[in-house]
């Protein structure tokens, strides 16, 4: 049986690859693990600094290198520190700026077994691929507005990284309430992997690799 190890930045990103992954994934004989980084000896959860990370990446290829290793961190608010955030394609193209830094992240690492991976733009852009399943949760005209911000994107990947309109603080904006651990996990659920899939394209890429391993 193949193994991945996915080092996730939160507990919602924890929750979604057990939830929505690891079933799936071990229909096709595939075992898929999350893994929650650590930020520092007695704290869980987010990539504040790349320096912090990358030990972390690497003990774990070097301690099971039958296993393969990937990454879900979001493109959105990276750590200046991050490989390749220097020289970033002057693109207005999510994915290229995505694959630039992960071929970065790759060359950094350096391990056959590590697959680098970043979410475009961060977790709650996934969300996006179906405005309508905020409605369990919260008011209609939520749905609405979200429906409506998502249609002046080509996919859910393009809704922009800028502090202010990134998914996350779009969310945030019209759902009163919103808390990412509690809905975040359970949006995604009731949106289903092949809605998401369908609806983002770099993230489906990801997946298609992590599928096609030997």
């Amino acid at each position: 049986m193949i193994r991945i190890h996915v080092f996730v930045e939160g507990q919602t990103e924890e929750t979604f690859v057990r939830e929505l992954l690891y079933e799936p994934f071990l229909q096709k004989n595939i075992f898929i693990q999350p893994i929650l980084v650590r930020t520092s000896s007695t704290s869980k959860g987010g990539v504040v600094s790349y320096a912090k990370i990358k030990p972390q990446l690497n003990r774990k290829c070097l301690e099971d290198t039958s296993a393969f290793v990937t990454t879900m961190f979001d493109l959105y608010a990276l750590p200046k520190d991050f490989p390749g955030a220097d020289s970033l394609p002057k693109t207005t193209d999510p994915f290229q700026k995505a694959e630039h830094l992960e071929i970065e992240m790759a060359k950094d690492i350096a391990k056959q077994n590590f697959i680098p991976n970043l979410l475009v733009y961060e977790f709650e852009g996934l969300l996006y691929s179906q405005p309508q399943a905020f409605s369990r949760w919260f008011d209609v005209s939520v749905v609405n507005t979200l429906s409506a911000e998502r249609e002046a994107f080509p996919s859910p990947e393009h809704i922009n990284d800028n502090p202010i309109t990134a998914p996350s603080k779009r969310i945030l904006k019209c759902c009163d309430g919103y808390e990412k651990p509690l809905h975040g996990s359970l949006i995604a659920i009731d949106i289903g992997l092949e809605t998401i899939r369908q609806q983002c394209q770099h993230f489906n890429q990801w997946l298609l690799r992590l599928e096609n391993l030997k």
